[in-house]
């Protein structure tokens, strides 16, 4: 019985740089959803903020739960 195992051969200096960029992409993204949710929640009233269960103090705690989780 014969195994073939296919990979592809990524020198560690372009691999090293793929996964930095990759790494950087995601928290590039991860920062957007917390500023567009914190600007989001900003722009509320405090009766909708209350509505929704939020004080004022607690908006960058919610911005960061939603982008980044507990």
């Amino acid at each position: 019985m014969a195994f073939t195992q296919s990979t592809q051969y990524q020198a560690p200096t372009v691999a090293w740089i793929s996964n930095a960029l990759h790494t950087l992409a995601d928290r590039l993204e991860r920062r957007a959803v917390y500023r567009t949710t914190l600007n989001e929640l900003s722009n509320l009233n405090g009766r909708e903020l209350a509505d929704l269960g939020m004080s004022r103090g607690s908006l960058r705690a919610v911005a960061y739960e939603a982008a980044y989780g507990k």
